[in-house]
């Protein structure tokens, strides 16, 4: 098992990686943001969804998402069409151009990568992405069972705790 003090070094890693998401970023085409691009990612790994789902999946509210849907609905990359078993409710779909937007966001995100990990091994980029997988699947198990210790011992240094 690992120290406390390599924990707290993860944390600080992991609210670090803010700016790498931040360097992603700024590859996307000029009129798709990160959420956009996340919305984009959600519908063609999953299908046709209601918009609950979606704010579940985004784990945003519905007005948020709601808007995340208009913009990219006006811009021709999703559609909204009523659900078959439900008159009342609203399916949305990812289009053939939502597809070439999620396309050209894939092939920015990883020119990108290559660039900047040029100089990393297959090995490296194999083993950090098993790792972060892990990582990711680890968490998402652990997420029911908040495994946050009632209490910490004062004389510790916290973490900062930074937006990722």
């Amino acid at each position: 098992m690992a120290a406390q003090e390599q924990y707290e070094e993860l944390a600080r890693q992991l609210s670090a990686i803010g700016a790498v998401k931040r360097g992603l970023s700024r590859v996307l085409p000029q009129d798709c943001s990160p959420a956009t691009a996340i919305l984009l990612a959600l519908l063609s790994q999953h299908g046709e969804m209601r918009m609950s789902k979606l704010g579940e999946l985004l784990g945003i509210d519905a007005s948020v998402t709601s808007r995340h849907v208009a913009y990219a609905a006006e811009r021709g990359w999703i559609e909204r069409h009523p659900d078959p078993l439900d008159k009342r409710g609203r399916l949305l779909r990812l289009t053939p151009s939502g597809d070439a937007q999620l396309g050209e966001v894939s092939a920015r995100y990883t020119d990108a990568l290559a660039a900047c990990l040029h100089d990393w091994s297959d090995d490296d980029v194999t083993r950090l992405n098993a790792l972060l997988r892990r990582l990711r699947e680890d968490f998402g198990e652990c997420r029911p069972r908040a495994a946050v210790p009632a209490h910490r011992d004062a004389s510790r240094p916290t973490t900062p705790r930074t937006p990722a």
